[in-house]
């Protein structure tokens, strides 16, 4: 199983899934670029081109159209492109809608409809595709992955534990200490990953990537901005362009007062939404005049999908209905909507700030009990905490 692929799966985060712009744009001008094409001469696009010319000519070859769709999964991550995610799907249509695909199918099928938050379906594809085989890695990855982004703490540490002699050390660790850091063991979980990742001689760059932010992201947790920005920098060194690090060091950029990094950073990616939101929000913190034009693409996009009935953007929409619009009222409806959905840490930040500044009665609720259930030790989220008055 390609290391790449592992990784691609693995750390799946929520907000990757964000649209390209999604509202209709007729140019003014006919000599105005829309939109920079990939060349044909890259090598990604010549060995897509060689995958789908090869499964035109076979389109039910279930081998062939896997790697294809595989691909576009891993660069849908790598540039928060969905329509990638479309291409995926169109591959592997000869199976999509059977109750009992092949194996292969079961997992990417999973890994597609998670980055749509269909969550229960995803997790039924996967306990086929382990009841047929429980050797299977990527399967157990997979379902230990969804089951932490909605929260089942238990059940994620289970299929973690299953990759025991059947992963590499490193993935495993990196599996049990992704979910013991948001559940009561942070401090311990952060520093025996640390002490994983030392000891390995020579991980592949993608799990390398894997690692660094992840360990990023758990020291910014533990208030070690030092270690953190230390540890974003090296998975930087690793892959400048993928989205979802991109995205979470921006948040770290933003909360230490770090703004022109982030709009240096981000001002030629605003295609994501996830990336736009951003750099909408280090223009308004350095109190640009670009930020006004900024937060309107946002809004259409928003827009958009809210008239497609995509619920997928929840959080990032409450964070700009809070942030840039100053719509507590919206934003905290919104929190508690994405909230009922999927429950990393991203998502509880954003409730308890929705909810400190909205003083909903019921986002407080839930935000005093998930700390209780779930024992998170967060210093991001303490200016909320302190505000709800509800103890961490």
């Amino acid at each position: 199983m390609p290391a790449r692929f592992l990784f691609a799966i693995l750390v799946w985060p929520a907000l990757f899934s964000t649209a390209a712009q999604a509202v209709p744009y007729i140019p003014k001008d006919g000599r105005q670029v829309v939109e920079h094409l990939p060349s044909r001469a890259d090598p990604v696009q010549r060995e897509l081109a060689r995958l789908r010319t090869a499964l035109n000519a076979q389109p039910n070859d279930v081998a062939l159209a896997s790697s294809l769709a595989q691909r576009y999964i891993e660069l849908a991550r790598v540039d928060g492109d969905p329509r990638y995610l479309g291409y995926a799907e169109a591959a592997l249509r000869p199976w999509w809608t059977m109750a009992t695909p092949p194996e292969q199918v079961l997992v990417l099928r999973a890994t597609l409809r998670q980055s749509t938050h269909q969550f229960p379906l995803a997790l039924t594809d996967l306990d086929q595709a382990v009841k047929r085989d429980s050797t299977n890695v990527q399967a157990w990855i997979t379902r230990a992955t969804v089951q932490m982004v909605t929260g089942d703490f238990p059940a994620a540490k289970a299929s973690c534990m299953r990759l025991y002699s059947r992963a590499p050390q490193l993935i495993v660790q990196t599996c049990l200490s992704n979910i013991a850091n948001v559940s009561g063991q942070g401090p311990a979980s952060y520093r025996q990953l640390a002490a994983t990742l030392a000891a390995q001689k020579d991980p592949s760059p993608a799990i390398r990537l894997w690692v660094t932010t992840l360990l990023a992201e758990m020291a910014a947790r533990a208030g070690d901005t030092r270690a953190a920005d230390a540890y974003f920098k090296a998975a930087l060194a690793v892959d400048q362009a993928d989205s979802y690090l991109l995205a979470a060091y921006s948040d770290f950029l933003l909360d230490q007062n770090r703004a022109p990094e982030v709009a240096s950073m981000l001002k030629d990616k605003t295609r994501n939404d996830a990336l736009l939101l951003r750099y909408a929000l280090a223009l308004a913190a350095m109190k640009s005049p670009d930020a006004a034009a900024q937060v309107d693409a946002l809004r259409d996009r928003f827009d958009a999908a809210m008239l497609r009935a995509d619920t997928v953007h929840q959080r990032e929409q409450a964070r700009f209905e809070l942030v840039l619009r100053k719509n507590p009222a919206l934003a905290v409806k919104l929190a508690k909507l994405n909230w009922a959905v999927q429950k990393e840490p991203a998502d509880f930040r954003i409730l308890a700030e929705c909810a400190a500044a909205s003083g909903d009665a019921d986002a407080r609720a839930l935000v005093a009990a998930w700390l209780k259930q779930s024992g998170l030790q967060d210093a991001t989220v303490l200016p909320a905490l302190r505000q709800l008055k509800v103890a961490a």
